[in-house]
């Protein structure tokens, strides 16, 4: 099953001595794949290739081809959530993923996987996680 599953593994059976704030330490968010032949699998990849841009939801609803409303309503139906959302989500996997995987600093990955600076990178990986770039390094880097 490869490496990705034992991180998973870890991350569920891992309880370090000390929280950080008073939420749950490690979210493992729902890797669900979109059925293929959703008129979305498409744009999910796009979105996966391209997640390092500045993207808006303008420049979503442009790739899908919709208006942001009617983008909204199918990405809401077939995902949960909305395609922001997801993008962030996205990201935040990618940067868990490089932070057990590469020596990267925390700068480079948040940049790499699209986040404008370093702090909206921190800010939003410890919202989406419950820690600290560096502090998910430290335990399953």
């Amino acid at each position: 099953y490869g490496s990705a599953v034992a991180a998973d593994a870890a991350r569920l059976s891992v309880t370090p001595l000390e929280r950080e704030g008073g939420q749950a330490q490690f979210i493992v968010h729902d890797h669900t794949p979109t059925p293929q032949g959703s008129e979305l699998e498409a744009l999910l990849a796009w979105l996966r290739e391209n997640m390092a841009r500045d993207l808006t939801l303008a420049d979503i609803a442009a790739q899908s081809a919709t208006s942001t409303r009617t983008l909204i309503r199918r990405f809401r139906d077939q995902t949960g959530t909305t395609p922001l959302q997801w993008l962030h989500r996205a990201r935040v996997r990618q940067a868990q993923h490089l932070l057990e995987t590469t020596e990267y600093s925390v700068e480079r990955i948040g940049y790499q996987v699209g986040f404008g600076s370093p702090t909206s990178f921190r800010d939003r990986f410890k919202r989406t996680t419950g820690v600290s770039p560096q502090t998910y390094r430290r335990t399953f880097g």
